[in-house]
């Protein structure tokens, strides 16, 4: 029925959302605030070990940080608990001693007419599954057989058989009471232009319900006998009941299985769900006779952050992962995004699972790649270009790709991981030293001043700048102590990650540890703007950082760096966070001069050019005493500090 604002304002004014959603949740003590009406908790709507759910009396809504779900009092309780809006509004009426307002008679009829519809595919699901089971089904229990379907998976799924009859289903609902207008809006009958005689929609198909999010029946998939139709699979059309752009198969058993901690992996069809979720894999989806659509994506964030797109490994699957990678780009989030999973081509995951078992389809979901790697090879193929022009045009189309997200954080975070990449894959590789003439660099078949008449030049440059820091970069570390000492500052006063949020979006790590700690640090601050010091760490130690952080910490020790420390006053972390940042700049700097430098010695082999790298490497030798001056800051509070 329906329910004036004035009623439903009542209803939330009296009633702290609070209240509704603790008979749901567990509140964390250490956020909440009772006395404010603010708590929070791990999200009841996706598994989540970290509380991002927050409810606050004040405004009367709850919102999830990690999976986007948000809403009032009713929308809480038609989302989690499964009730019609009806019927969380007379439940909450009753919480608030809000009497029931008269009931509108035009719109009882259309929640009758719908409740009805739902009944009558609660029939016609009983009549397929009997005619399964009967004698007429045993060409169809064969075909379930030979597709490795068990009688346990058919209950379960409750898998039915509609006959090759015209009237059958018809006949069987009309028996039932059934007016001929239901048969049609449930969409279990069809007719022809030229014949206004209704009949049965499916005839000879191998019958697939499909479910809401409630678990009620609103739809039929039918997959042909007989080879001679014109679609092997069929859906009910477009319904009151049913969209297939907002439903998912198997959606409703796979939202109660993310509870437990089970992986959402979306697949094409009915068989592959039911073969994966057979093998254990009780999360498994499918959309419904179209390609994912945004509205799918934004059913699946509301189980899971991190959904796992699965495909066929052939030209068609590849294709369709492309499509989806478009479709889901533009509105990622931080923390909200999709794996890819690809199969060995030739194999949908029901024939994976047949032939190698349940371990093989296993290693297919462990080794998909993020959403970022997916585009990088979507983009290069593995092939590095040579000409100046295929550069830039592959970064160019990199750039498009990132500037199609809409959020800000995650766009800047995707520019940042594909300058990176660029820069690795762009890099010169260098050579052993070969004794060069003069001590100047040699390529390998030498002309004038020691230098290649042809090919591509591979620089050596002299031991003292190999072996400098500069050069020697950071293999096998985690982080170098710079990095260690911005990261750390950042995690014992988040407070400054506001105050210098540009500078560090711009920091380029020189460790790919050290980068994602720092990207995920700017994350959870940007999403949580007052998170505190422990709250940070907590959250990064949830996200896999909390060994690197120790590990962190134990180098700063041993390089007697203290104003990291979260004791230390906020302006000297500020100051050395300052000059660690300054510091790293340079090196950023110094890089980028080297490498012109290589490059331009190997266009122009000249004295002028060799000199200018004999230049940078008689800066780079001076770094470390520069450093000592620069780090040495202590005396600004009465404190020694060793350098780097």
């Amino acid at each position: 029925m329906r329910f004036s604002d004035t009623f439903l304002d009542e209803i939330r004014q009296r009633l702290p959302i609070t209240q509704v959603v603790g008979e749901h949740v567990l509140w964390d003590k250490r956020k909440s605030q009772p006395g404010k009406g603010d708590m929070w908790a791990c999200c009841p709507f996706h598994a989540e070990k970290s509380p991002s759910f927050h409810a606050d009396d004040r405004r009367g809504i709850y919102h999830c940080f990690g999976c986007g779900a948000t809403g009032d009092h009713f929308r809480f309780l038609t989302e989690k608990a499964g009730l019609s809006f009806p019927e969380a509004v007379e439940k909450l009426a009753g919480m608030a001693g809000v009497p029931m307002p008269a009931r509108d008679e035009r719109i009882e009829q259309r929640e009758a007419a719908h409740k009805g519809l739902l009944e009558v595919m609660e029939i016609a699901a009983r009549y397929f599954e009997a005619a399964l089971a009967h004698n007429i089904g045993a060409r169809a229990r064969g075909y379930l057989l030979e597709r490795g379907v068990s009688p346990a998976s058919q209950t379960r799924f409750r898998i039915g058989f509609a006959p090759d009859s015209r009237n059958g289903l018809k006949e069987h609902l009309a028996a039932n009471g059934v007016t001929a207008q239901a048969m049609i809006d449930a969409g279990l009958v069809t007719s022809r232009d030229d014949d206004p005689l209704t009949y049965d929609r499916f005839r000879n198909r191998v019958m697939f319900p499909i479910t809401d999010f409630k678990g009620r029946i609103i739809a039929f998939g039918g997959r042909a006998l007989s080879a001679d139709v014109p679609a092997k699979y069929l859906n009910s059309p477009e319904t009151s009941l049913f969209s297939k752009r907002q439903t998912l198969y198997n959606g409703h058993s796979a939202r109660g299985a993310v509870r437990d901690g089970a992986t959402v992996i979306v697949v094409e069809g009915y068989l592959d769900v039911i073969a994966a979720v057979s093998a254990g894999f009780e999360g498994t989806v499918a959309p419904l006779g179209t390609a994912l659509t945004e509205e799918h994506l934004q059913l699946l964030w509301r189980m899971v952050e991190v959904p796992v797109l699965c495909f066929d490994g052939d030209k068609a699957g590849l294709k369709a992962a492309e499509r989806a990678m478009d479709l889901v780009l533009p509105h990622l989030k931080p923390g909200r995004t999709v794996k890819i999973a690809t199969l060995p081509e030739g194999q949908d995951p029901d024939d994976l699972i047949k032939a190698q078992g349940r371990q093989a389809f296993a290693d297919v979901i462990d080794k998909a790649r993020s959403l970022s790697d997916m585009l990088w090879s979507l983009e290069t193929g593995g092939l590095v270009p040579e000409a100046p022009e295929e550069r830039a045009a592959l970064q160019a189309r990199l750039r498009e790709r990132a500037n199609s997200i809409q959020d800000a954080t995650v766009r800047f975070h995707y520019q940042q991981a594909f300058d990176e990449k660029l820069k690795a894959f762009f890099a010169p590789i260098r050579q052993g030293r070969d004794g060069g003439r003069g001590g100047r660099p040699s390529y390998g078949q030498s002309g004038a001043y020691g230098f290649p008449s042809r090919g591509t030049p591979r620089l050596v440059v002299s031991d003292t700048l190999r072996n400098s820091r500069l050069l020697r970069g950071s293999a096998g570390i985690e982080a170098t102590p710079r990095e260690a000492t911005i990261v750390l500052t950042l995690v014992n006063h988040p407070a400054l990650v506001e105050d210098k949020f540009e500078t560090l979006a711009a920091v380029d790590c020189e460790t790919p540890t050290a980068q994602k700690v720092l990207s995920d640090i700017l994350a959870l601050v940007v999403r949580h703007h007052d998170i505190s010091a422990p709250d940070l760490r907590a959250a990064l130690g949830a996200r896999g950082h909390g060994a690197t952080l120790d590990r962190m910490a134990d180098t700063l020790v041993r390089q007697g760096v203290w104003q990291v420390g979260a004791d230390t006053a906020l302006v000297d972390a500020e100051t050395g966070l300052s000059h660690a940042l300054a510091l790293h700049n340079k090196k950023v700097q110094l890089n980028r001069e080297l490498k012109a430098a290589e490059a331009a010695l190997g266009e122009d082999p000249s004295d002028e050019t060799f000199e200018r790298l004999r230049d940078i490497k008689n800066q780079i030798t001076t770094v470390d005493g520069t450093e000592a001056l620069i780090e040495g800051f202590g005396s600004l509070s009465g404190r020694a500090t060793r350098s780097f």
